[in-house]
């Protein structure tokens, strides 16, 4: 994962509080299996998975999503959620 895309996806998600909980929950949710047990620590999705999700989302696997589509991921997934209640 490219730091530049991470930081502006955390600078865009930073701007919305509401969607804190849900961003953090979708953090660990992906997180590879045991991520705890490798250096860094850091609740990264599999390098494979964030490939495919990126491959379907844009039609290239190699492509940073935009953060605007970060925030919009974490709206459907809240609003989702809320469905689920």
């Amino acid at each position: 994962m490219n730091g530049r895309w991470v930081r502006g996806a955390a600078l865009a998600v930073a701007r919305h509080p509401a969607l804190w909980p849900t961003a953090a929950g979708q953090l660990l949710r992906l997180a590879r299996p045991g991520w705890w047990r490798r250096w860094p620590p850091v609740p990264a999705p599999d390098e494979a998975y964030l490939r495919f999700r990126l491959q379907t989302a844009y039609g290239d696997p190699d492509r940073p999503p935009e953060p605007a589509d970060v925030v919009t991921y974490l709206r459907w997934c809240r609003s989702t959620r809320d469905l689920l209640r």
